[in-house]
């Protein structure tokens, strides 16, 4: 009989594979969550929109947040809400390098004007300018010099637009008030801190006047001959939406009835993609083909030969589970044969029960072994007894061949059957005894 255990090839590469495949699992799940992460903080910060979106939704109005990722119908969208943290728009950012530059960093992540005026093509749009630096989302501190450059931001205002006369006005005083007329009449006053201004003839005020419109309706650049009238509302300070600018005066009261007054009914999305994923279901084609066409593969009476494949699959891998790999070569080479034979009296003793003998045994096995290692091949079978080995212990390590021979003592005195507790607790004097001789020589 032989133990066909031992022809199995070993299992290292196997583990190894699924330890580098594990490895590299939490890797892209670490880049995807430090990815997310950042545009999470971006939208919980004082300069992010999250809290819009709740208070939109608080109050009863459909909002929602999308990044990207699925199709929607733009059918369904009232308005799009744009937030722009890139103030130098269709050019990469200069990614910061020191602390310092990323407190001054004036771009959080890429946008391009392309995309944002196809959006706005599409839907009625609403595009919130930048204002703040990074340092304001990571300290906290809404202070005058973490604020964008006017410059970046005129021309980036000038490429949503296609005026080349559109300026951007700073506030005089550190608070500014504008008034706003709510749909049902009621007057409200809107509160910024060190705001920020369009100034243009083109743009028609919704919140402000023409030289100071803090919400302006502005001709869309791009627009062709065939497509006349298009306009975009362009926010100059996104104070007036973000976290930050909600607490003050009453801008969560305005924000709340601009926005539902100009979505009506439908959706209000604040959009944070950086693609088009819009989709009119009038004008684009529909697919011809859909899942329930790839579904009637798996019914009567394709359903029996899928469960026949799988059980058939599931056989193939168990069996390929009980024996991984090609046999050993040095199963077939020299002393090949009594090595089965020693495993597979072994395996008998152990199935029978006979853990006494099996220990008698491994003694023996062990002290040919450490014989071996001592004294190389040439003279470990003149070693290799146990009174030999015992005569070498009591020359050489006097201290120890007490031990070991009582330890060998007990195990010859050992029963046939025995629990194999026993047995092992045997074995492992025996190893303690061994060691400190092969150590000590």
């Amino acid at each position: 009989m032989t133990d066909t255990s031992s022809a199995r090839a070993p299992q290292g590469p196997r583990i190894e594979m699924v330890i580098i495949g594990a490895i590299v699992v939490i890797m892209l799940g670490a880049i995807w969550y430090v990815m997310s992460q950042q545009q999470q903080s971006l939208r919980r910060s004082p300069s992010g929109l999250d809290g819009l979106q709740i208070w939109l939704t608080a109050n009863g109005a459909s909002a929602q947040n999308f990044t990207g990722g699925w199709l929607i119908d733009e059918t369904t969208v009232g308005l799009l809400v744009i937030p722009v943290y890139d103030s130098a728009l269709d050019e990469p950012r200069t990614r910061p390098t020191t602390p310092e530059e990323l407190l001054f960093q004036q771009d959080e992540f890429d946008l391009t004007s392309s995309v944002i005026q196809k959006k706005a093509r599409r839907v009625p749009t609403l595009v919130v300018l930048p204002k703040w630096r990074s340092g304001m989302r990571l300290t906290g501190l809404a202070h005058p010099v973490l604020g964008v450059e006017r410059g970046r931001l005129t021309a980036t205002l000038r490429k949503l637009t296609g005026d080349g006369d559109i300026e951007l006005v700073p506030a005089r005083s550190p608070f500014t008030d504008f008034r706003y007329r709510a749909g049902d009449g009621q007057s409200m006053t809107a509160r910024i801190y060190a705001a920020q201004m369009i100034s243009d003839e083109n743009c028609t005020p919704v919140i402000g006047r023409p030289d100071a419109m803090l919400l302006a309706e502005c001709p869309l650049a791009g627009t062709g001959d065939d497509e006349p009238g298009q306009t975009i509302l362009v926010l100059s300070d996104p104070d007036l939406l973000n976290n930050h600018g909600l607490r003050l005066g009453e801008n969560a009261r305005i924000a709340l009835d601009l926005l539902e007054d100009r979505a009506g009914d439908a959706n209000i999305v604040i959009d944070y993609s950086s693609d088009v994923w819009l989709r009119d279901p009038y004008v684009e084609p529909e697919r011809e083909r859909t899942w329930d066409d790839l579904a009637r593969f798996f019914g009567p009476p394709f359903l029996a030969l899928w469960a026949g494949a799988a059980l058939l699959l599931a056989l193939f891998l168990w069996r390929a589970a009980l024996r991984y790999g090609p046999i050993r070569p040095e199963t077939s080479g020299p002393g090949a044969g009594k090595d089965i034979a020693v495993q597979a009296r072994a395996r008998l003793l152990r199935l029978s029960g006979q853990d006494g003998a099996l220990a008698r045994d491994y003694a023996a096995a062990r002290l040919a072994a450490t014989a071996s290692q001592l004294f190389g091949p040439a003279h470990a079978r003149h070693y290799a007894g146990e009174q030999a080995f015992l005569t070498y212990t009591e020359r050489r390590h006097p201290a120890l061949a007490s031990r070991l021979h009582a330890v060998l003592d007990t195990i010859h005195k050992l029963p046939a059957r025995l629990p194999a507790s026993d047995a092992i607790r045997q074995i492992d004097q025996l190893e303690q005894v061994l060691e400190q001789i092969t150590h000590d020589a």
